[in-house]
């Protein structure tokens, strides 16, 4: 027993410093956050008791909507096209190619870059004064328009496009993964009965693969949800607060907007959205290993 303690306590010990820092920074400053979001601090936090008095305002907050609806938008979208043009990719890898290796890296070459590199690129692309919209014109059509920048309705889908890019190869890979992990027996079998090959995937394999899918939905949820720096590189938040999201709302409240306090209630919703979306993965994951 002895022996047992010494060398684990050694272990503890070694390991208590980073452990006292991840306590500090992260679940003390998250605590401090959440108590700051019940107090009318401004640019300076106040520790004066305020109840739930940020957390009205920001129901009243008409940015604050539009950021929550743009989140619904974007996140809804990124899920479902980069989970459709990763699986399609990944299909198409799976099929043993000779240039796989060479595809594989293209496809994930987007991984390599940052948001903001992701972001000033598409802004680029974009925009309709010398991006996609001018080079059109300039090759004779003239009445062709794609002005979504600076479109309020549609000003959310040019980060949905940039997102889309950013993202689908980590899908693909993750997925690819999966599907290589598929035993080989079951496409013999389907080939003896002469299955064909979309309906193998429609109702044999994308079933296996539901713990992937899962996997690659949580972390596309999660991305969205702390979505900044792209919206910032590509839109800016507008037109007007248009394209705004609610990471955005909160950097801009708490620096810019110094509303510290009802930063903090924007940014305890997102923490509480984030377990919400969190906890039935992990239930999930726990019952599969039971």
């Amino acid at each position: 027993m002895s022996k047992l303690l010494r060398r684990y306590g050694a272990v503890w010990l070694a390991l208590s410093p980073s452990v006292l820092a991840a306590a500090v920074c992260f679940y003390g400053c998250i605590g401090w956050m959440v108590y700051i979001s019940f107090t009318r601090s401004k640019l300076l936090p106040k520790y004066e008791w305020a109840g739930l008095l940020q957390y009205e305002r920001l129901m009243t907050e008409d940015r604050w909507h539009v950021a929550m609806g743009n989140l619904l938008i974007f996140g809804g979208c990124l899920i479902v096209i980069t989970l459709l043009v990763g699986g399609l990719l990944a299909i198409a890898m799976d099929q043993k190619i000779r240039i796989e290796g060479t595809l594989r890296s293209i496809y994930m070459y987007p991984l390599a870059m940052s948001y903001v590199v992701t972001g000033l690129a598409w802004q680029w692309l974009l925009n309709p004064d010398f991006g996609l919209q001018q080079v059109v014109r300039d090759l004779g059509f003239t009445s062709f328009t794609f002005d979504w920048l600076a479109d309020q309705d549609r000003a959310i889908y040019t980060v949905v496009i940039a997102a889309v890019w950013h993202g689908a190869g980590l899908v693909m890979a993750i997925l690819l993964a999966g599907l290589r992990n598929i035993d080989g027996e079951i496409w013999r079998a389907a080939e003896i009965d002469g299955i064909p090959a979309w309906r193998m995937y429609w109702h044999v394999i994308l079933p296996m693969l539901a713990p992937v899918i899962s996997t690659c939905v949580v972390l596309q949820s999660l991305g969205a949800l702390r979505a900044y720096d792209l919206v910032v590189a590509i839109t800016g938040g507008g037109p007007g607060y248009a394209s705004d999201l609610p990471g955005k709302f909160v950097v801009d409240y708490a620096g810019e907007r110094a509303n510290l306090g009802l930063a903090a209630a924007a940014a305890v919703e997102m923490l509480v959205l984030m377990a919400l979306l969190l906890t039935p993965y992990l239930l999930y994951k726990r019952k599969a290993k039971a």
